[in-house]
């Protein structure tokens, strides 16, 4: 039986599995978007997505635990400046997976790129025009009054004619 054991293993033994995340992670977090297979972007988000969280709050605890896990000086500096300030107000889910619907022509692994949510202006939802909501009626208020005198107009031209 295999209960509990979630963690794809991606084919490689523990030491080399923990420096692919750390190194996909520091390439995410510095570029703001990677193509990888979608096995490794899956494995990837469970890993980046607690160190993204980590680093709203900017203190020597959480700069020391999230440097445990990357172990880049430049990563940690753009996490930390850059990224932290964009992801504030979010409250999770900092990253999307966008599948291309190709294969790798080496071995057929399925490809996606996986990119910092915040940071893709083409799906932002700020940069689309919010319209003010309304209440939607056939006609205006000021259409209705002036059609209903219309009406009566041509109601009393007909009788007088």
């Amino acid at each position: 039986m295999r209960h509990g054991k979630k963690i794809n293993h991606l084919g490689r033994k523990t030491a080399h599995r923990h420096a692919l995340m750390s190194n996909l992670a520091s390439s995410l977090i510095l570029k703001k978007r990677i193509t990888t297979t979608v096995a490794k972007a899956k494995a990837l988000k469970k890993y980046v997505e607690p160190l993204l969280t980590r680093s709203k709050d900017d203190t020597t605890h959480s700069r020391r635990v999230v440097m445990s896990y990357l172990q880049n000086k430049e990563t940690l500096k753009s996490l930390f400046g850059e990224v932290a300030s964009r992801i504030a107000d979010r409250k999770g889910g900092y990253t999307r997976i966008i599948k291309l619907g190709e294969t790798r022509l080496g071995d057929g692994s399925e490809m996606c790129v996986m990119e910092l949510v915040d940071f893709n202006d083409v799906y932002k939802k700020d940069g689309a025009v919010k319209k003010a909501k309304t209440r939607r009626s056939r006609k205006p208020a000021g259409a209705k009054a002036e059609a209903a005198k219309g009406t009566q107009e041509e109601a009393a031209s007909e009788e007088k004619a």
